[in-house]
């Protein structure tokens, strides 16, 4: 049993990039909560602006580079792609230490490192997600997106906890140097691999390349389908979590304390599914399951926006955290699992591109909506339209099912 649910963490590489990557996180999240909170201490009244503009900053690279940085994976070593990422994601965060430190931070800077940070992510991105099957034979691919799934929802609980310790002890300058010195963790981590990628011999133009990436998803059927189920689960679940507050305030009347305990219901679901992934690993009729589970998460969605009364409500939040990392984690398995080693860096880097965009735009279309209806209505509606899109490709199959 044990051995089913850390099968991947029986490869040496895999754990230790797995516990780096922990590390990593724990830090990335300190920050989170301590950049948030310097920004509404710079920013006074218009803090919501900022905050909006300090996460759009840091996805907007993301979105624009992230096809590029497939390339680069393919074409170059992941492991030296990969520690460029974290060096320059580790000097953002001690530069933005060094400036609160002498007192010289100003908004203007803390947006350009979150857009630098963006930046290095989107070519670390690609390159990690590719090196993942290099690390651990293939039937075991599932079990290790699921373990990196749980590392991000451990790093979840434990940063934001951390943060708060590390401000009420020593300040904000000590999360952002924390979150630079987790960094040596992952470092170290890509250091000590024994895998190396070596990178095609002959190279074509980069935008062939990328052409090349893009006609090879558009002739496979279901990576087609799988990268419109990851968008479509993102655009229509996310906001769910993003809203939370709000239903918090205008649903059951109370303050940060509820949200913080229903956060951390959504959180311990998240971690529950991941748990259920990695126990399921490589089986057949991945598909169908993917299907099902986003079935249920549709309608969990509508039941979440009916109910009332608090118990229900907290359950059905860990019920969703756990389908939504379920979808997530099943859907990049099975991309990973179709997607050819020697064009792995661009195909995933479209799937991200598709993922990573479809969050804040669900959050922007749905935002939208709640000005002018209730936060229960919309997330009800996006559960509507969630299982209205799962039955099209339940009564379609465009290859999924039989995955």
């Amino acid at each position: 049993m044990v051995f089913r649910l850390a099968a991947a963490l029986t490869y040496r590489d895999f754990r230790l990039l797995w516990f780096g990557a922990l590390g990593s996180s724990i830090g990335t999240w300190m920050q989170k909560v301590a950049q948030a909170w310097l920004i509404v201490t710079l920013t006074g009244s218009a803090s919501a602006f900022f905050l909006g503009l300090d996460s759009f900053l840091g996805e907007l690279p993301i979105l624009l580079f992230t096809l590029i940085g497939g390339v680069v994976a393919d074409r170059q070593d992941r492991r030296q792609l990969l520690l460029m990422s974290q060096c320059v994601q580790m000097g953002a965060a001690f530069i933005l230490a060094g400036l609160v430190y002498a007192d010289a931070v100003h908004i203007a800077l803390i947006l350009l490192l979150s857009f630098l940070t963006g930046l290095a992510q989107a070519f670390g991105g690609p390159a990690y997600q590719s090196l993942i099957p290099s690390l651990i034979h293939k039937e075991h691919l599932p079990n290790a997106v699921a373990l990196n799934s749980i590392q991000f929802n451990l790093a979840r609980v434990i940063g934001p906890l951390a943060a708060g310790a590390a401000l009420t002890a020593f300040g904000m300058v000590a999360c952002f140097g924390l979150n630079g010195l987790s960094f040596l963790f992952v470092m170290g981590a890509i250091l000590a691999l024994r895998v190396k990628h070596v990178p095609p011999a002959t190279r074509h133009r980069m935008l062939d390349e990328m052409k090349g990436g893009l006609r090879y998803v558009r002739d496979e059927p279901m990576l087609v389908s799988l990268t419109v189920i990851g968008f479509i689960a993102a655009f229509l679940g996310i906001p769910l979590l993003t809203f939370l507050p709000i239903v918090v305030k205008d649903v059951f009347q109370q303050d940060v304390g509820l949200y913080t305990v229903m956060m951390t219901y959504s959180g311990a679901g998240a971690v529950a599914g991941a748990l259920g992934v990695a126990w399921l690993g490589k089986s057949r009729h991945m598909g169908r399951v993917l299907l099902g589970v986003l079935l249920a998460f549709g309608v969990t969605l509508v039941v979440f926006s009916l109910t009332r009364t608090l118990w229900l409500s907290e359950l059905l939040l860990f019920l969703a955290g756990a389908l939504l990392v379920t979808s997530f984690s099943l859907t990049t398995s099975l991309v990973q699992l179709i997607a050819p080693n020697e064009l792995r860096g661009r195909v995933m880097s479209i799937y991200m591109v598709a993922f990573r965009g479809a969050a804040p735009l669900g959050n922007f279309m749905s935002g939208n909506l709640i000005t002018i209806a209730s936060a229960p209505l919309v997330i009800g509606l996006n559960g509507v339209l969630l299982v209205a899109a799962t039955l099209y490709f339940i009564l379609r199959g465009h290859g999924i099912k039989e995955i």
